[in-house]
């Protein structure tokens, strides 16, 4: 995964990279049981790329589920991978399942 993507251990680490980043913030929602490992690795590839084109313009933030319930219960993830584009902490736009690159593209520039 690259290095511009966040990996907060808990809650109050996700918090604190939404009120320090001054552009908006795609959290990425992954998990870890049998049936979430593999879409998710697919996402972080694409996850990625989307970190490294929109550098400067979307923080990107990589979120375990079980890490951080607070954050999945507040933007009312529901599964994995999950992907909500945040403007001030509040959930402008969202998104589920595995999705190709073009297609993160085409969200962030839509919502951005």
């Amino acid at each position: 995964m690259a290095k511009r993507v966040h990996h907060p251990r808990e809650d109050a680490e996700f918090d604190f990279i939404l009120r320090m980043s001054a552009v908006p913030v795609l959290a990425y929602f992954t998990g870890t049981w049998p049936k979430a490992i593999e879409p998710c690795r697919a996402m972080d590839l694409v996850v990625g790329a989307v970190a490294e084109e929109y550098a400067g313009r979307v923080t990107v933030v990589r979120t375990d589920i079980t890490r951080c319930p607070v954050a999945t219960k507040r933007y009312e993830v529901t599964g994995a991978p999950s992907h909500v584009l945040l403007k001030d902490g509040e959930a402008v736009a969202d998104g589920s399942g595995p999705v190709p690159l073009a297609e993160l593209r085409d969200f962030l520039d839509r919502h951005l």
